[in-house]
């Protein structure tokens, strides 16, 4: 029996004219990465991905094919039609580029209601039907041209011309956010939380103590603060001697120490920053903010602390400093904000005013 990700097609609809974001949605990062890398991330494994735009050229260093818009401004029937037109499997999952939190499984559960009794299988929870979620057959298209022929452009008016299964989030799996839109900045900014960002720099520069400082800010501000810190060296562990680390010996791959009030874990593998945030968001009461110590070389926003007597150049990509923490570089020589390496207060209300905190 082959597999829903070898007969589907998958679409991303990003022809729409993000008005009221201001920029092009497919465009915007979430955790360090843009909405359409991650859907192209999940949705890549498909027998295809194409995508829809509106201008041509657009989206064409992806790697995927994309398909244009012939009737302009008439919103996404005309993706929807395009990318049915364009597929090569009989059925082709749609979602909207402004859909960051869509996954390859929920495409893959939607895909294992197709049957000859179906011709769209759309996503509904208490308060909406999602018209971009769903797996839509080719045999929809006459009606899509049909209604695009009479004017009338709305999606919900394809599932009733047609034989629709509606598939209630309420009975899965799924959390139901992952059929969130984020249409506006504000929307962006509640789903950042925590804002996540490094303090960046050669060993000895400081950053240890700057974090220390940062975290004070940060909880008289009333917020509270996650630390991440990235060992180069590969030298984690406990103290010599202790009882985890003579676990850890006997072959345990994992440990952990628990009192009354506190906790800590020891997992012999690899994770990534990404992995760690997730961690630190699922908690109960997740950080409003989280520092990463370390990873010059990372997309993530940085402050980077640069003194002159370890070495007295900025090595990170300027696109991703939040400002300077430094005593030897002057203001005029960059585009970013300059801070002295002790001035916690004025590099706090610099990271405050990036966020929009």
């Amino acid at each position: 029996m082959k597999k829903a990700r070898d007969v589907l097609s998958a679409a991303i609809l990003a022809g729409g004219e993000s008005s009221r974001m201001g920029c092009d949605k497919a465009l915007v990062k979430l955790d360090n990465e843009r909405f359409i890398d991650r859907l192209t991330r999940e949705l890549g494994g498909f027998h295809e991905l194409i995508i829809s735009a509106a201008k041509r050229g657009s989206y064409e260093e992806l790697g995927y094919r994309v398909v244009y818009d012939e009737h302009g401004k008439i919103g996404p029937i005309e993706g929807i039609r395009r990318v049915l037109a364009e597929a090569e499997a009989d059925y082709v999952f749609v979602c909207a580029a402004d859909m960051p939190f869509v996954t390859k499984e929920l495409a893959e559960y939607l895909a294992s209601y197709i049957s000859s009794d179906h011709d769209c299988i759309v996503i509904a929870d208490d308060e909406h039907i999602h018209p971009l979620c769903a797996v839509y057959s080719k045999t929809v298209l006459p009606v899509i041209e049909e209604l695009i022929a009479e004017g009338n452009y709305r999606l919900r008016e394809i599932f009733r011309r047609v034989r629709t299964k509606y598939v209630s989030l309420k009975y899965t799996c799924f959390d139901p956010g992952c059929v969130r839109n984020i249409n506006t900045r504000q929307e962006l900014l509640s789903v950042q939380k925590p804002c996540v960002f490094c303090v960046s720099g050669y060993s000895d520069s400081g950053k240890t103590g700057l974090i220390q400082k940062l975290i004070n800010e940060f909880i008289s501000d009333g917020m509270s603060v996650g630390v991440i810190k990235h060992d180069g060296h590969d030298r984690i562990g406990d103290a010599p001697g202790s009882d985890s680390e003579r676990f850890r010996e006997a072959g345990a791959v994992s440990t952990a120490v628990f009192s009354e009030s506190a906790y800590t874990e020891y997992h012999r593998e690899t994770i990534t920053p990404e992995e760690l945030i997730g961690h630190m968001r699922r908690r109960k009461a997740p950080p409003d903010v989280i520092l990463i110590e370390g990873l010059k070389g990372s997309g993530y926003p940085k402050v980077e602390v640069v003194r002159k007597a370890v070495f007295p150049q900025s090595v990170c990509d300027p696109e991703t400093l939040i400002c300077l923490a430094t005593d030897c570089i002057s203001p005029e020589s960059v585009t970013c904000p300059v801070f002295g390496p002790d001035d916690a207060r004025g590099i706090f209300l610099c990271i405050k005013e990036f966020f929009e905190l």
